[in-house]
């Protein structure tokens, strides 16, 4: 099953992207329960290993926090806003891959580089100009009180997603395994 953990936009937040879509009036918009940052994209994985993934999840605990979106960019055929990267993302970020590791989940060392996907854009299109007020578009503070667990299924309009888990982030006593 293709899959990925990431952190799924408030409703606010979601509201405050659609705006930014409509304004660029380019490519194909991430649909509004897509919007997310990824955290670890997982590939085909068996639903065993998902399993066991899971209970690794379960045991994550930390505080919630709060991030903000900002600096559109494109990278190759996403136009996506920028999320300023933080301590407590970062860690989150790092304990997922952990879990992930104790799965038994080989992911590539890739930089993280958090972000929250807007547009597709046709293969070979750029962003030439950005209308002042998009190109200053910042949100601060979204909160982050969960994460979760997402199958994503391929289709020609473009992947849907499932959330299969959702994840509170709670801070504990015992972070054994963290």
């Amino acid at each position: 099953m293709r899959s990925f953990v990431a952190i799924p936009l408030t409703d606010d937040a979601a509201r405050a992207l659609a705006a930014v879509q409509r304004r660029l009036d380019v490519g194909r918009r991430v649909p509004r329960d897509n919007l997310h940052l990824t955290l670890a994209f997982l590939g085909d994985q068996p639903e065993e290993t998902l399993g066991t993934l899971h209970e690794e999840l379960l045991r994550i605990h930390c505080e919630p926090f709060a991030i903000s979106l900002s600096g559109l960019g494109q990278h190759g055929r996403a136009v996506h806003l920028a999320v300023p990267e933080t301590p407590p993302l970062t860690d989150l970020h790092d304990r997922i891959n952990r879990a992930v590791n104790r799965a038994g989940i080989s992911l590539p060392r890739r930089r993280f580089r958090p972000h929250v996907t807007i547009i597709r854009l046709k293969s070979g299109t750029r962003l030439r100009r950005l209308r002042g007020e998009v190109a200053g578009f910042r949100y601060e503070n979204m909160p982050v009180d969960h994460f979760a667990l997402f199958a994503s299924t391929l289709h020609p309009e473009g992947a849907r997603y499932e959330c299969l888990m959702d994840y509170p982030l709670t801070a504990s006593r015992d972070f054994a395994g963290s």
